[in-house]
């Protein structure tokens, strides 16, 4: 069913009180989501189940639609803040590894799943994002195949076959795309000091933005990489055109990019999509040789303590997918853990180096920190005790910051007893 007969189809299936899966990533359709902004009622009394990340599924803020409707999810997309704040979203804290547990645990009543068009078998390819929606689908009691002619059908990506769905139908629009981004020149300096402690044959995963996004460039000169990573992005054929990558191995949840790339990415089987027990859980990635993770972060304190979710007092994302390949890469054989961050923050009048986090909350435990980077330096914290590590942490602070560093952990340290 196309059109209004299929959306019409679509919210006979929706009845206040259930359980929704709605893909998030770069599953998320954007066509449904303009349907149900044009007829917000349809959503009353819903609770929506997803995984919606900040910058990538800004497009709607479902739990707002209408009374009783309400959303858990484990990131917290900007738009969905008001609806945080009133009480609307329940922000689980638990990592990409987790939340896909407890997706894969939660009673569903309807699954969505955004595909392609089913091909000559009957299957229809979950396209862009393969990583939550195969552990919702098998035990949800309806399941409805939202099938968008405009969502690639990538060759290595999971699939659905169409006759298991109580329901099929078309809704052609757009799907989740971003061009890339500018790199600031911080982060490009960063990144350089990062991609030096990378060795060739390494698996590689990162995070969004900054340092990480930059580090690709900076590669191009290594041979025999690996992707092992919670997406792909176009940087991937930019490495394989310049032969830094393998000839295989290369593992991702979702793809996330121009048109271009996905065009291109349509072409070929170069990278294996697979849910997220593969890409993110522990016993997977401490099997990947050589694992390598570089992620952001907002601030690290002496101890080697992260904050990733809070900006001042407001918070600005959720856990995320960085402590489930930080842990993979330290237990991997060869690998290692990067968090890289540019030392200042307000045009340089911030330290992003602290003595000690004073947020609600830790993002990342300290046990679970291996190596801190910013542009002044290397502080490698695996197997160093409080003290080393703050000597090691002060001294990639900014340089007009480090006394100040130095004299607040003595204070601390007189503290310990």
């Amino acid at each position: 069913m196309t059109g209004t007969a299929g959306l019409e189809a679509l919210w006979r299936e929706l009845r206040p009180g259930q359980t929704v899966f709605l893909p998030g990533t770069t599953g998320e359709s954007l066509a449904l989501a303009e349907a149900l902004r044009a007829d917000p009622g349809r959503a009353e009394g819903l609770h929506f189940l997803g995984m919606q990340v900040p910058g990538m599924n800004e497009t709607l803020d479902y739990a707002g639609l209408a009374d009783g409707t309400s959303f858990t999810t484990f990131m917290l997309p900007g738009c969905m803040k008001a609806s945080f704040a009133a009480g609307r979203v329940d922000l689980v804290p638990r990592t990409y590894w987790g939340a896909a547990r407890q997706m894969a645990a939660t009673p569903c009543d309807v699954a969505l799943a955004h595909v392609s068009p089913p091909d000559a078998a009957g299957r229809c390819s979950l396209g862009l994002a393969s990583d939550f929606t195969p552990l919702v689908w098998e035990r949800a009691a309806r399941k409805v195949l939202l099938v968008n002619p405009q969502m690639p059908a990538l060759p290595g990506a999971c699939s659905l076959p169409a006759d298991a769905a109580d329901l099929v139908i078309t809704l052609d629009g757009p799907v989740v795309a971003t061009a890339p981004s500018a790199v600031a020149p911080d982060a490009d300096a960063l990144a350089a000091r990062v991609a030096a402690l990378i060795p060739d044959g390494a698996a590689l995963q990162t995070g969004i933005g900054g340092a990480p996004g930059a580090l690709w460039r900076h590669l191009t000169g290594h041979r025999n990489l690996r992707l092992y990573s919670g997406m792909a992005n176009d940087w991937v054929l930019d490495l394989l055109d310049a032969g830094a990558l393998a000839t295989e191995g290369h593992v991702a949840g979702i793809a996330y990019g121009s048109a271009s790339f996905y065009e291109r990415l349509a072409r070929t089987d170069l990278v294996h999509f697979a849910p997220v027990p593969e890409t993110h859980g522990l016993p997977a990635l401490a099997a990947v040789s050589a694992l390598h993770s570089v992620n952001s972060a907002l601030e690290v304190d002496l101890f080697g303590q992260v904050n990733v979710e809070w900006q001042g007092t407001a918070l600005a994302s959720g856990v995320g997918g960085g402590p489930d390949f930080m842990r993979g890469a330290m237990a991997s054989d060869g690998g290692r853990s990067i968090i890289a961050l540019p030392a200042t923050a307000r045009r340089g009048t911030v330290s992003r180096v602290v003595a000690r986090l004073d947020r609600p909350t830790v993002g990342i435990a300290r046990s679970d920190v291996d190596t801190v980077v910013t542009e002044h330096g290397v502080a490698d914290l695996r197997e160093r005790g409080l003290d080393a590590r703050a000597e090691a942490m002060i001294a990639i602070a900014a340089p007009e910051f480090r006394d100040g560093l130095a004299e607040e952990w003595r204070a601390l340290r007189t503290s310990f007893g």
